[in-house]
């Protein structure tokens, strides 16, 4: 035998040797989905940090969410170190001024929490919901989302106590299956909760509301990505358990109503609310998309005049939220963003003295601590995330959420990519993540000389001249 073929030979050995081990680890989905083939991607991944040096490609130039707030989100999730060398490389739209004597590690406290719902008076519900973290898992669906990804992101949101919402595709045993606390969105299509007409099931509703994990409903007005357009879910993902959830038809597609049909004004919407919450037992919110200011204005005033109408909770998603498949010129034209949005609703709802009788969740692209930092100082009660917990599960933006061919499995319709995606592993990685938010978002804090993320104000941000534009602070 020549060297030749012993070379070859040991090659060959070698590669089998690597495919074998590839197939059969769980940290990495790439590599179980594209053995041999995927260390090229963690090759270039990897070496491209020291190699862009000598290019002109910036780590900031990447869409819709760039290379270092992408890394931070790995590096969270696999529990490596976040801590940087040499220097900043952000140029910030806005810094958070610290105090001359920030608080002690002996002085800190833990965050307290917030009470969604009230227990008493005109809008009140039977089992009011004591929520526990700032941060949470923003709605994605099971249909958009794979079997194995809803089953990591219940577990993982069970291991870092935050909640996660249902989206508007219902509520299967994915989500139930890790023991997380639920919020159960009720889009426009009634998807889990219609009767064969299409119209709201009272039964159906009580049915869901009889689980103890299922915390608080929904109601989905719209979402960042495609306000004006209901959700869309592509035939060849509507298989036949996800149609038995959504209570329609399988292999074809699933699109949604652009609004609720019996909602069409802000009376309706309240005694649709209030019936929820009636029936329920439980609190009720609204997610939106800010639009005119007028209507918002319009809306709490009737709830301050209506508190039976009142929500007990309001998500504002920007316009820059994420989706699976929408039309472009909604996604990128469509929608005021969060950065403008937020201070909005925050200051109509004082405006109107809901600030103690509303509760404020804001989304829209807030995955690193200083826009979670910045959205609490803004005045969100709370900060709910999809996209970032994507990236934990090993997400690797490659665009093909729609299509049901994603990569790592997250977004996929294809059985053999499904599997590449192991919900024990990928769990540790979505409560690392959560813990890792919650841990740097209250070292913002504490450097502003605050005792805990529940103290932040809009006086502890302010807007940089020659930063991005959109991020503003108010004055104290």
């Amino acid at each position: 035998m020549t060297i030749l073929a012993i070379v070859v030979m040991v090659l060959i050995i070698g590669l089998i040797v690597v495919y074998i081990h590839d197939k059969l680890q769980t940290r990495h989905t790439v590599l179980r989905n594209f053995p041999v083939i995927g260390h090229f991607r963690y090759f270039a991944e990897t070496w491209g940090e020291y190699m862009r040096q000598y290019q002109y490609l910036s780590d900031w130039v990447e869409r819709p969410f760039n290379r270092l707030e992408r890394s931070w989100v790995y590096r969270s999730a696999k529990g490596v170190s976040n801590f940087i060398s040499f220097g900043s490389e952000a140029v910030p739209a806005f810094v958070f001024r610290n105090a001359p004597f920030p608080i002690l590690d002996e002085d800190k406290k833990t965050y307290p929490g917030k009470l969604i719902g009230i227990a008493t008076g005109p809008g009140s519900c039977k089992s009011p919901y004591p929520a526990q973290s700032f941060f949470n898992v923003s709605g994605m669906s099971y249909g958009a989302l794979s079997h194995t990804a809803v089953t990591a992101l219940s577990r993982g949101a069970k291991l870092a106590g935050i909640w996660m919402s249902t989206g508007e595709g219902g509520l299967s045993r994915y989500h139930l299956e890790g023991g997380a606390d639920i919020v159960m969105q009720i889009g426009t299509a009634k998807y889990g909760v219609r009767d064969n007409d299409g119209n709201l099931s009272e039964d159906k509703l009580r049915e869901i509301a009889a689980h103890e994990q299922v915390k608080m409903f929904e109601v989905k007005l719209a979402q960042g990505a495609k306000p004006g357009k209901g959700g869309i879910l592509p035939g060849a993902k509507v298989t036949a358990e996800i149609a038995e959830i959504r209570g329609i038809a399988a292999g074809r597609d699933s699109i949604s109503p652009n609004r609720h049909r019996d909602i069409s004004n802000i009376q309706e919407l309240g005694e649709f609310i209030n019936r929820v919450r009636t029936i329920t037992g439980k609190p009720v919110g609204a997610k939106f998309v800010l639009g005119d200011p007028a209507f918002l204005d319009e809306w709490f005033g009737d709830c301050a005049e209506n508190p039976e109408h009142c929500p007990d909770y309001v998500q504002i998603d920007g316009g820059e939220g994420g989706t699976g498949a929408a039309p472009e010129s909604l996604a990128d034209y469509v929608g005021l963003p969060i950065t403008q949005a937020l201070p909005y609703v925050a200051a109509l709802r004082n405006e109107h003295g809901l600030q103690n009788r509303i509760r404020i969740i804001a989304s829209g692209k807030l995955i690193t601590p200083d826009k979670v930092a910045w959205a609490l100082c803004m005045g969100a009660d709370f900060v709910s995330s999809a996209r970032g917990f994507m990236f934990a599960l090993g997400c690797i933006q490659a665009m093909k959420c729609g299509s049901g061919r994603c990569p790592t499995g997250v977004t996929s319709a294809d059985p053999r990519l499904i599997r590449g995606l192991d919900p024990t592993d990928k769990a540790v990685r979505v409560s690392r993540y959560a813990l890792k938010m919650r841990d740097e978002v209250e070292i913002i804090a504490h450097s502003c000389g605050l005792t805990d993320a529940s103290k932040f104000a809009p006086k502890y941000v302010t807007a940089m001249e020659n930063g991005v534009a959109g991020f503003r602070a108010q004055s104290s």
